[in-house]
């Protein structure tokens, strides 16, 4: 079932969307500085109470079932980008970035990410539309994906680098430090790349890493391009403000990669269900759909992922405050 919207509603939204990214790209551009605690929950809830308006004007103009898709898919990048915070505190951390320049770094390497990930999206639409087989691959790389990211660990989020910044690393002319948010600068009547620019490819080709996790996820919960790359954009939006309002929060949530391994999980078994529900290969069934393979509806995934991620943080913070506890206790 295709997305039925006007299209002035999907052309307006996208560019109403990119302005607002626009005008606060140059509010950091021209005051770079360490935001409040205040000021970053102002601006999260904010990009929160944006998302619902939209999912509200989806109900309003394509119906309950769109709106639910896009919540569930916003909310399940989201969830998943909370994820990517990590791994920039890594970053920042690795490459010393003064922290009044930190949100510029984010900005645009968000920005990037996002025009990566619409390329990405673009790709697996496609895909999608030609062969419908590769929901059995997506649900298998997901439920890999949910195992590794209860189990396992990633060597390039642990170093802070990926292999295309050591690469960059070895290849270009790069100045010890940073001169201010300047990518490039002349040094004794030579050209230099500073540090920055290598922060800003970190940035943005890390969370390409991770796009390829998520953005299967969220095709399990929709195939409509329009509400993929929304979600994605939404999820993004706020994810600068977030990185500075949890701060020191992030360590207390350890249970969060089990509450994102869950749902990967979840979604990985949803679009296998689904491939099997749509099966057009010859060596399964005969080629012939699989009727009896249940079809998990939206507000179901909905649930599940809201779900997860609540009994996730409620449980790392339990045991945050144990343990905080405990070495009270013993300090006594």
């Amino acid at each position: 079932m295709e997305l039925e919207l006007p299209v002035w509603f999907e052309i307006g939204s996208l560019v109403v969307l990119v302005l607002i990214l626009v005008a606060d790209l140059l509010i950091v551009y021209k005051r770079p500085h360490i935001p409040s605690t205040k000021e970053s929950t102002l601006w999260v809830v904010f990009y929160v109470g944006l998302a619902l308006i939209f999912a509200l004007l989806l109900l309003i103009f394509a119906g309950g079932e769109w709106s639910g898709q896009f919540l569930a898919g916003w909310l399940t990048e989201y969830s998943l980008s909370i994820d990517n915070l990590f791994v920039f505190v890594i970053i920042m951390s690795r490459f010393s970035v003064p922290r009044k320049y930190q949100q510029e770094v984010l900005m645009v390497g968000i920005i990037v990410a996002l025009v990566l990930r619409a390329i990405f999206i673009i790709a697996g639409a496609a895909f999608i539309e030609a062969f419908s087989f590769i929901f059995y691959i997506f649900g298998l790389f997901l439920l890999y994906t949910a195992w590794k990211q209860a189990f396992g660990h990633n060597e390039d989020a642990e170093d802070g680098e990926t292999r295309l910044v050591v690469f960059l690393r070895k290849r270009i002319a790069l100045t010890p430090d940073f001169h201010g948010s300047k990518v490039r600068v002349v040094v004794d009547g030579k050209k230099f790349w500073t540090p920055m620019v290598i922060v800003f490819i970190a940035i943005g080709t890390t969370d390409l890493i991770f796009a390829i996790d998520s953005i299967p996820a969220i095709f399990g919960i929709t195939q409509s391009p329009f509400i993929v790359f929304t979600a994605n954009l939404f999820a993004l939006m706020g994810l600068r403000q977030l990185y500075f309002l949890l701060g020191g929060l992030l360590d207390r949530l350890v249970y969060l990669k089990y509450g994102i391994a869950f749902i990967l999980g979840f979604i990985g078994i949803k679009l296998f269900l689904h491939a099997m529900h749509v099966n057009e290969l010859p060596f399964i069934n005969g080629g012939e759909h699989i009727d009896w393979a249940p079809e998990i509806n939206t507000w179901t995934s909905l649930a599940v992922i809201i779900g997860a991620m609540a009994v996730a943080t409620v449980a790392s913070l339990i045991k945050s405050a144990r343990d905080a506890k405990k070495v009270g206790v013993s300090g006594e």
